[in-house]
């Protein structure tokens, strides 16, 4: 990117340099002949052996007087002060340099042993995902940063800003959301149920041990298209506690509200409709801060009258079971004053109809201090957090989002969504993981005992990849037997295969168990099938 804009640079500057220099030679006449014979000389006698004429690549104007030619030995090798300049400039290796390495805050490098359970999760996941009929689309890790600007409230601040592209502003992805209905309004889409796993980017203040990076996977799942009411939220939140079922995380549970009920509590109490958003990213704090701090923040940063933020306290205090509460929200007539609280309790109520029936209501709270501070939510919101054990925050969240695409032009096309935070649920399973994980799938390792059968060992190799069967031997002509078995016991391989020159002979082969220090002899010909059979391929 920043080459494209320095090249043209570079080649302007490149003439005035030449000319510069012409026009120092130039400046004694009577000496520029002279200096060129001498350059061409010493070019000349740079390319030869004749040691004399090194003396005319002297750079002292004429009217000093050359020094004469130091004398060399017969056989000496001419000298080259231009390689000899070339080796001192070469910067010198620093043994130690490695210890000063690091990569950048708030990201990680991946070992093969957190790669086998990052993928493992992501398996898992996205067979969820296409249980449900979700296809899978992709988008780039940037956007023109119009794109992105005024989807997130005051969490805007944590875009990263790219350099001009050549006239183009972009941004890296904040999320996957945004750029989802940037692709559903281009190209015109009425209707898709969607998953998409990728890296997304925030300059959020990292904190590794609990998950939060600035670079990081999402999983998300989305549903978008004109359905009948709380079907697909439903949907959504019964596919979100089945797959942190399936990834066996322990006890969790879901926060949920709604946004209407929000706005509606903040109607009543006097909050301003221009002040909704920010009072709302205020009351999203309440799960990290007491409540004498976000009322502080309300009335001394955001400027709430302090009689308003103690009517709200009353409201985002409530929590419980959900039916329960939503019994005591409408019998109470706290909220009879709002038509938008009225609409979200009655959609409420249709929602935990649904919830029971795909029998995960268990697992729902009803939390009126949930708030979600991204801007472009429009109704119901929610978000899964462990309840023993952790600390990591919000393993997964999502809510509805119908006006999203219409700020992109054209139709505007309603959707409901959630997504799992990957990253966080790998440092769970990391701070709870005591077994080692088997990085390497490798099944069968194949040995050779003689020299000289590492064409033998290719063949084994080759017989068993053709047949799907992982397989592996070591990169040597003729390693010793040691060397193969302590690799194979290394990548903890369930099978080995050892032959020499006398099984060769015989057409058989030696098949080992090593899980239970079997081993037993086989016809060559037989050794796929029967692996396949061991194998339950």
């Amino acid at each position: 990117m920043s080459d494209q804009v320095t090249q043209p640079t570079t080649e302007a500057t490149a003439q005035p340099t030449t000319a510069a220099t012409t026009t120092t030679e130039t400046t004694t006449p009577t000496t520029t002949t002279a200096t060129t014979t001498e350059t061409t000389t010493a070019t000349t006698t740079e390319t030869t052996t004749t040691p004399t004429t090194t003396a005319v690549t002297t750079t002292q104007p004429q009217s000093k007087p050359q020094s004469k030619p130091q004398p060399q030995p017969k056989n000496a090798t001419p000298k080259n002060p231009s390689a000899k300049k070339s080796n001192d400039s070469k910067p010198k290796k620093d043994k130690n340099a490695w210890k000063n390495l690091k990569t950048a805050k708030g990201t990680r490098d991946s070992s093969p042993e957190q790669m086998a359970v990052r993928e493992k999760v992501f398996k898992i996941i996205t067979d969820c995902f296409k249980r449900h009929g979700a296809v899978t689309i992709d988008t780039p890790a940037f956007e023109l940063k119009e794109t992105l600007t005024g989807k997130y409230g005051e969490d805007s601040k944590l875009i990263y800003d790219l350099d001009d592209q050549g006239g183009e502003i972009c941004s890296l992805r904040y999320d996957l959301t945004v750029p989802l209905a940037r692709f559903i309004a281009m190209n015109r889409i009425k209707q898709i149920k969607r998953y998409h796993i990728a890296r997304v980017y925030r300059r959020d203040n990292p904190v590794m041990t609990k998950g939060r990076f600035r670079e990081f996977y999402q999983c998300d799942f989305d549903i978008a298209g004109i359905y009948d009411s709380m079907i697909p939220d439903s949907e959504c939140l019964a596919l979100m506690v089945e797959i942190l079922t399936r990834l066996q995380m322990g006890a969790f549970e879901v926060k949920l509200n709604h946004r209407f009920l929000l706005d509606g509590i903040f109607e009543i109490c006097g909050v301003p409709e221009d002040k909704f958003r920010t009072i709302c990213s205020a009351v999203d704090k309440l799960d990290k801060l007491p409540w004498a701090e976000v009322r502080k923040e309300m009335v001394e940063q955001k400027g709430l009258a302090p009689e308003s933020a103690d009517k709200i306290e009353k409201f985002v205090c409530l929590k419980g079971r959900p039916i329960e509460l939503r019994e005591q929200i409408l019998s109470s007539g706290m909220c009879a004053g709002s038509k938008k609280a009225q609409t979200a309790l009655e959609e409420l109520g249709l929602l935990f109809e649904y919830l029971s029936a795909y029998q995960v209501l268990d697992q729902i709270v009803l939390d009126l201090s949930l708030a979600r501070g991204l801007d472009y939510y429009t109704g119901l919101i929610y978000e899964a957090v462990m309840t023993e054990g952790s600390e990591v925050g919000s393993i997964a969240a999502g809510g509805r989002y119908d006006g999203l695409v219409g700020i992109f032009g054209g139709e505007d096309i309603p959707a409901v969504g959630f997504s799992i935070g990957i990253e966080r649920i790998l440092t769970i399973m990391e701070q709870r993981s005591r077994e080692q994980v088997r990085a390497c799938e490798t099944e069968v390792f194949v040995v050779s005992i003689d020299k000289g059968l590492v064409r033998q060992r290719m063949e084994i190799c080759r017989d068993l990849w053709a047949n799907d069967i992982k397989a592996e031997m070591l990169a040597k002509k003729d390693p010793k037997i040691q060397a193969q078995l302590n690799y194979a016991n290394t990548i903890k391989t369930p099978w080995v295969i050892v032959f020499g020159a006398t099984e060769i002979e015989q057409g058989t082969v030696q098949l080992k168990n090593m899980i239970l220090s079997q081993q037993e002899t086989i016809n060559r010909v037989d050794l796929v099938g029967i692996l396949k059979q061991r194998l339950q391929k």
